[in-house]
């Protein structure tokens, strides 16, 4: 699985400041079966409410009282799932004897979580010791519930899951790929992240015209060859536009209809998840089965809108449809381009949020001299016009997708030559 980050390059020490934020983006759940034995009401309807979360898809899960003897009892003369959820009382020895009564029931690879009552380190020590694959105490909330089921079934010492942003439009023409691939240029340029551009805009798509690559093969031979794809399969499809960029471009042909199922992308983003941190996800604006799925599926959702009302409406409609279906994430982020175009009535950025209740994540004006240039020469902007101000709107954007940020500098003062030498002199 090294193929991947091997083209995009090794990972340097300024990628070290965003290691602790990639690993807080939580994998989904492979299909497993999970059984959850509770005591109270309230972790019942948690795991309940957990089973709605988006990560939590593939995974089968059943929830019933009586906690841990209800368990030992019920696989006796049955097996037992992947995942055994139980939630113990405060009574220590009491949990004890219910873990060691239900090991003698189950198999030697299910993995089991205690939700406990006592915030215990020596509980906690002697629970790992028996082999629980995690402990966790209330107030829980389902976030936590299903960042610790993820965390189960990655490898010990594998490599922090990657992000997927995914970009889409609220209205067609109103530059979300342009803005993906200037936001994942800074990514890569200014952040130093290792990125993969992904154009899912099979029949139109323009990433490739956008970086100035011709590549014979890319997103296409994935979808339609899905037997055959690995992370080998994805490494020879890439096309490196940088050292830290690369792309899996469309076809952008008409030879061909691109009438997909829905989990089409499914085994892609799965491998990219594992092999990259992180995946720019250039959603066409259309809607069908797959592109919902993508967009539901994404760490982080930006919707890049024009200000008219058709495009308030359209932009409404998104962020209601994906609050709903993400109700464990982050609202999704608010781009509004194209701002001031000469004699076009346009709703104010003010009102347009307070339409939305969102706040836009930038406002990026328009400039058809300079994204017409870009867009004709193959460039990025940074590239033709690096002192353009609209570069600084790409990095901060890249910066809060990302979760990097640059330590601010400590103001210099008059003793700090002084303490600096009696540092020196202290280590010496």
């Amino acid at each position: 699985m090294r193929g991947i980050q091997d083209q995009l390059g090794a990972a340097t020490p300024s990628e070290v400041s965003s290691a602790a934020h990639a690993a807080a983006v939580i994998a989904p759940l492979p299909r497993v079966s999970i059984q959850a034995f509770c005591e109270t009401p309230e972790i019942a309807r948690l795991i309940e409410q957990a089973t709605g979360d988006r990560r939590m898809e593939k995974a089968h899960v059943k929830v019933q009282m009586g906690g841990g003897l209800a368990a030992s009892e019920a696989y006796r003369n049955a097996p037992t799932p992947n995942v055994i959820v139980i939630e113990g009382d405060a009574h220590r020895e009491r949990l004890i004897e219910t873990l060691d009564r239900l090991s003698e029931v189950c198999d030697a690879d299910t993995k089991v979580v205690v939700i406990g009552q006592v915030n215990d380190v020596l509980l906690y020590r002697e629970l790992m010791r028996l082999g629980v694959s995690d402990y966790l105490v209330p107030p829980l909330g389902v976030v936590d519930l299903v960042r610790s089921l993820s965390e189960i079934f990655r490898a010990p010492g594998a490599d922090p899951v990657g992000r997927s942003i995914a970009f889409v439009g609220a209205k067609g023409g109103v530059g979300a790929s342009t803005i993906a691939h200037n936001t994942s240029w800074a990514m890569a340029r200014q952040l130093k992240l290792d990125s993969v551009v992904i154009d899912l805009d099979l029949a139109y798509g323009t990433a490739g015209l956008n970086f100035n690559q011709d590549p014979p093969q890319g997103v296409a031979e994935v979808v339609f060859a899905p037997d055959r794809l690995d992370a080998a399969l994805v490494d020879r499809l890439l096309s490196k536009c940088t050292e830290q960029l690369s792309l899996l471009a469309a076809p952008a042909t008409l030879d061909r209809v691109y009438d997909f199922h829905e989990d089409v992308f499914d085994p892609l983003l799965d491998i990219l998840r594992s092999n990259v941190p992180c995946a720019v996800l250039d959603v066409p604006h259309i809607w069908t089965a797959w592109s919902k799925r993508v967009l539901i599926g994404a760490d982080e959702v930006v919707i890049v809108a024009g200000p008219d009302l058709a495009n308030l409406r359209n932009a409404k409609n998104l962020i209601d449809l994906l609050k709903s279906a993400r109700a464990n994430d982050a609202p999704p982020k608010l781009i509004l381009n194209q701002v001031g175009v000469p004699k076009r009535a346009e709703i104010k950025p003010a009102e347009f949020a307070k339409a939305l209740d969102l706040e836009p994540s930038a406002i990026i004006p328009f400039d058809p001299q300079l994204f017409g240039n870009a867009a004709n020469n193959g460039q990025m902007i940074a590239e033709t016009a690096p002192a353009n101000k609209v570069n600084e709107i790409f990095v901060d954007l890249a910066k809060r997708l990302t979760g990097k940020s640059e330590a601010k500098r400590a103001k210099r003062t008059l003793l700090d030559p002084l303490m600096a030498r009696i540092n020196w002199k202290k280590a010496g």
